[in-house]
């Protein structure tokens, strides 16, 4: 595709297999990162890591990565009061919700990337939102992406699409792609560099990488591992 894209990248597993894909759909790819406060600030230090790599992971459509860029909200982080931007032990709520939810975390996410991408001249906006093995979030819902399309549309008066590869993928299926897009240097990679963990833990090291282990986004990381590495042929049959 000639067109260009716009990755919100957080430096995450997800968010890393978006940046892949979108590098292999699209002519020119720029990514945004949020620093809002979060405990686990590191990820952002692991986004410019594994963007530092991408060069040797994917040969082929490196020259199409664009420029980085992270806006700073901390007014989100300050309007919020949950464990991911506050020292609090991670726990559910009484609703259901984990209290790591960040209210209109990702409504204020794609607005900006959206501004951003206006700015840019770029009409597509790529996102690691899933509904399928998540934790809950309404703001990764389908039907929420949807309608902030629309909202962002009419506010802006562009038509940008917005990409959710992995909205219908569970946790394995995404290590999965990940394989698919880059093969085993790039699975690696998120592995190694990517990070996930609410405790900001690097000094924990897993099969699917560093965290600790414990918090609902360790879990997730790890039993996607655990499945996609359980339906994997072992090498001597591959």
């Amino acid at each position: 595709m000639s067109e260009g894209a716009i990755v919100l990248f957080s430096g995450g597993q997800d968010s890393a297999t978006c940046l892949a894909w979108a590098l292999r759909r699209f002519a020119r790819v720029e990514t945004v990162g949020f620093a809002y406060g979060q405990r686990h600030g590191v990820e952002l230090d692991c986004a410019a890591a594994f963007r530092a790599r991408l060069p040797a992971l994917l040969p082929d459509v490196a020259h199409r990565l664009g420029d980085a860029h992270t806006l700073p909200l901390e007014a989100l982080g300050a309007l919020s009061d949950t464990a991911l931007t506050r020292e609090a032990e991670i726990a559910m709520r009484g609703d259901g919700l984990p209290n790591t939810f960040v209210p209109g975390r990702n409504l204020v996410f794609l607005t900006f990337a959206a501004a951003l991408a206006y700015r840019r001249g770029l009409r597509h906006l790529v996102a690691g939102m899933c509904e399928t093995d998540y934790s809950g979030y309404p703001d990764c819902r389908d039907d929420t992406i949807k309608a902030v399309q629309v909202a962002l549309n009419l506010g802006m008066q562009r038509r940008f699409v917005i990409h959710t590869p992995l909205m219908w993928r569970d946790k394995a299926e995404t290590w999965r792609l990940a394989e698919e897009l880059g093969g085993a240097a790039l699975l690696g990679a998120i592995a190694e560099e990517t990070h996930s963990c609410y405790l900001g833990d690097r000094a924990q090291r897993h099969p699917w990488g560093f965290g600790c282990g414990a918090c609902p986004a360790c879990g997730l990381r790890a039993r996607g591992w655990d499945a996609y590495s359980a339906g994997r042929p072992d090498k001597d049959e591959e």
